[in-house]
C-alpha cells in the first residue's frame, strides 16, 4: 500500500508542519453556549507521564543523565527532552511550567504539545495518557480565557480522540461552528475526523472549504490529495498535487511532489 503523499513529502524532509497557536484576548463575558459545553467535558486529572519519564531517564546514557540532572528549570528540561526527540516529555515539563506561571497561554501551549506528540510516540499505551493530559491543560487554560475559540476547538478535538464519548466533543465543535464557521482550525478538525471515520466525501468538502476561507493554506491541497487517493481517485490526487506544486514557493517541496506526480502518472 502506498504511503499518503503528505507522509512522503514529510519523509523527504522538505515540508515542516508547524502548529500555529492563535490566542484570543482575554475577555470576561457571560458564558456562551459552547463555553458552557466545554465545562461539561470531563477529563482525567490523575493521568501523568511519570512512568514514561522514569523509563526514559533510566535508558539515558550516563553522559546524558548527567546533563539532564544539571537542568534546573522547566524551560531547560523542555529543551533537553525536545533535543532527545521526546516531545511527549517536553509536553510534561510544559505543563509543569504552566503550573508555575498560571498563564493561559502556557496551559494552551502544553495542551498543544501533548496533543501533537501523539504522532511521534512508539509506545501506543501512552496515547490515551497524552490525549487526556492535553484535554486537562486546555480545560485549565479555558478557566482563565473562556472565550478562546482555538483552545475550545482543541479541547473538543482531544475529547473526540479520547474515544470515551466522542459525540460530546463533536457537539462542542458544532456549537462553535454556529458562531465561527470560517475558522480554519475548526474546519480542519472536522475534516480530519471525517477521514478517520472513513467519510472521505465529507472530508473533501471540509478541506475545500478551508481553501475558500484561506487560499494561502496550501497544505489543504496535500490533504485533499490524500483524501482522493484514499478514494482511489488518481486523477483527483494528481490535480490537487499539481495545484500545490504551482503555488508553493519551496523548490525542494516542488521537486518531491513532482516526483510523486510522475510516479502516479506512470502507474495510470
Amino acid at each position: 500500500m502506498r504511503a499518503p503523499v503528505t507522509k512522503i513529502v514529510l519523509i523527504g524532509g522538505a515540508l515542516v508542519v508547524f502548529v500555529l497557536l492563535y490566542f484570543a484576548p482575554k475577555i470576561k463575558t457571560a458564558e456562551s453556549s459552547d463555553a458552557a459545553a466545554a465545562e461539561t467535558i470531563k477529563v482525567d486529572e490523575t493521568v501523568r507521564l511519570d512512568i514514561y519519564l522514569r523509563t526514559a531517564v533510566k535508558n539515558l546514557s550516563p553522559e546524558l543523565k548527567q546533563l539532564m540532572d544539571k537542568q534546573r528549570s522547566a524551560d531547560s528540561l523542555i529543551s533537553f527532552w525536545s533535543s532527545q526527540k521526546r516531545p511527549d516529555l517536553a509536553a510534561h515539563f510544559s505543563e509543569e511550567k504552566a503550573m508555575q506561571t498560571g498563564k493561559a497561554s502556557d496551559w494552551f501551549l502544553a495542551g498543544n504539545r501533548y496533543y501533537y506528540s501523539v504522532q511521534f510516540i512508539k509506545d501506543k499505551t501512552e496515547e490515551p495518557v497524552l490525549i487526556q493530559s492535553s484535554a486537562r491543560c486546555f480545560k485549565k487554560g479555558l478557566v482563565l480565557e473562556p472565550e478562546n475559540t482555538d483552545a475550545r476547538i482543541m479541547l473538543a478535538s482531544a475529547y473526540v480522540e479520547s474515544g470515551s464519548d466522542p459525540m460530546k466533543g463533536i457537539g462542542l465543535l458544532r456549537e462553535i461552528e454556529k458562531k465561527d464557521s470560517n475558522n480554519v482550525k475548526l474546519q480542519l478538525s472536522f475534516a480530519f475526523f471525517s477521514l478517520k471515520s472513513g467519510q472521505t466525501d465529507k472530508a473533501i468538502a471540509r478541506f475545500k472549504k478551508v481553501l475558500k476561507i484561506d487560499p494561502a493554506y496550501l497544505e489543504a491541497y496535500l490533504h485533499l490529495a490524500d483524501a482522493y487517493e484514499q478514494q482511489g481517485n488518481k486523477e483527483g490526487t494528481i490535480e490537487m498535487l499539481e495545484q500545490y506544486v504551482s503555488k508553493t514557493e519551496d523548490a525542494v517541496v516542488r521537486l518531491e511532489v513532482s516526483k510523486y506526480i510522475k510516479q502516479l502518472k506512470e502507474t495510470k
